[in-house]
Formats: structure tokens, C-alpha cells, sequence
């Protein structure tokens, strides 16, 4: 437990000098905040806006935690049909890889068009984000598996469900958990982008909302609320991965 807290202080007291820093040069340098807040200015917003930004929190924290689910379930379930089939595998690797290539930023308004302006596109912009790294990091696991272990699972007469269910599946763990952690770290850059290309509400409408009134404060606190949102998400799923995974090493876990 000691070891577990003592590995924090370094960042957090790099994070704490960076806070301070900004808040004196700041104040040293008469800084309008509307050009850039300083950090007392944007917990003044975060404590004035409470109401504002609590009720927007809701709406995309709604939106990360179901489009990432969406994600989950939708990658892995692809990955596990590439990892049975080698000729599918070839044929569609290659084509998420190239899906890739299309922005997002670009790709938000046209689901705002086909699927109107509810939470629907906002989800899959989300799932679209996470998708990738996901169903990379499951189908390379699956397929790094050890193969001593696949024959020794052969000699003891396992068919081929057995064998994914006792040796694959398990051998992969970790490197769908690595893809789950870094799709958990774009998930709100997702539901931010669905929210910008058309929406009402969410911590994206109230920037849009934030920018023309030059309240670059309250777009500062909607910032910090939506790294705060990646962070939990990031923690929830390091959680699930030592539960599920417990034999991997501490220093897997990072």
C-alpha cells in the first residue's frame, strides 16, 4: 500500500509546482482571464458553474460509459470471429486499419445527419474512437498465445473451443486490458467531438457555448472535468484488469 502511494507523490507534486507556476505567472503578469485563466479563476467557475456543470457531466459521462461498452463488446467480438478465421483476418485487418484514416472530426457531423441529434451518434463516435485499439491489442493477443501450451492442450484431446477458452482466452487478458486502458483515455475526446458536430447538452455543448462569451474559465473547468472523467474510466478499468488478471506482474498493471 505504502509502495502503491509512495509511486504518486513524484507526479502529483510535479503536477502541484506546474499548478502553482501558472498561478503566479499569471498574477505576475496581469493575464485577463479571458485569455488565460489562472487555476483559482477556474475553480471559482468549477464552484459558480456547479449546477451548469454537473448536469452537463451527466449527459457525457452517460455518453462515454455506454459508447465504450458499445466498443468493448463490439471489438472483442470481432476480434475473437478474426482470430478463428485467417482469411478474414486478411481481408478485414486491413480495412480497420485504413477506417482509421478518416477524422473523426469530420466523421461526427455526418452521424449527426444519418442518425439525428440524440445521444445515437454521440455513442458511435465514442465506440468509434475506442474501437481500435481494442480489437488490435485483442486479436495480436489472442494470436501471441504460447503454442507449448496449445500442444499440450491438443495431446490431452481439448477441441478447439477448450483451447481458446482455457489457453487463449486467459494468455490474451492482458493485451485486451492495454487496449482497453488506452481506448479508456479517448473515450471523452469521442463523446466531445459527437457533442461539437450537434447537441444540446454535454460538457462539449457548454465549450461551444463557453467560446463567444470569451468564458475561457468555464472552458478550462469543462476541460478538467473531462480529463477527470478519462482518468476514472482509465482507474475503473486498471481495477477490472487486476480482478480479472491478478496473476500478471505489478509492474503490468502501470
Amino acid at each position: 500500500m505504502r509502495r502503491g502511494l509512495g509511486r504518486w507523490c513524484p507526479p502529483l507534486a510535479l503536477l502541484a509546482g506546474a499548478i502553482g507556476l501558472w498561478e503566479l505567472v499569471v498574477r505576475a503578469a496581469h493575464v485577463p482571464d479571458y485569455l488565460f485563466p489562472a487555476p483559482t479563476s477556474v475553480v471559482i467557475s468549477l464552484h459558480g458553474d456547479g449546477g451548469l456543470l454537473a448536469s452537463a457531466t451527466l449527459v457525457t459521462l452517460q455518453e462515454i460509459a455506454l459508447g465504450y461498452l458499445f466498443a468493448m463488446a463490439v471489438a472483442l467480438t470481432i476480434a475473437v470471429v478474426l482470430h478463428f478465421s485467417e482469411a478474414l483476418r486478411r481481408a478485414v485487418l486491413p480495412l480497420l486499419v485504413l477506417s482509421q484514416t478518416v477524422p473523426t472530426v469530420l466523421l461526427a457531423p455526418i452521424l449527426a445527419i444519418l442518425l439525428g441529434y440524440g445521444i445515437e451518434p454521440k455513442l458511435v463516435v465514442v465506440a468509434v474512437v475506442c474501437f481500435f485499439p481494442i480489437v488490435v491489442n485483442a486479436a495480436d493477443g489472442l494470436r501471441s498465445t504460447d503454442p507449448e501450451l496449445v500442444r499440450m492442450m491438443r495431446t490431452l484431446h481439448g477441441g478447439r473451443l477448450a483451447i481458446f477458452r482455457r489457453v487463449e482466452l486467459p494468455g490474451a487478458l492482458p493485451a485486451i486490458f492495454s487496449g482497453a486502458r488506452i481506448a479508456a483515455t479517448y473515450a471523452a475526446v469521442g463523446a466531445v467531438f459527437g457533442e461539437w458536430a450537434g447537441s444540446s447538452s454535454g460538457l462539449g455543448f457548454v465549450i461551444l457555448q463557453a467560446q463567444p462569451a470569451l468564458d475561457t474559465a468555464r472552458i478550462f473547468a469543462a476541460v478538467l472535468i473531462l480529463s477527470a472523467l478519462a482518468l476514472c474510466l482509465y482507474a475503473l478499468v486498471k481495477l477490472v484488469e487486476r480482478l480479472l488478471v491478478p496473476w500478471q506482474p505489478e509492474a503490468h498493471h502501470a
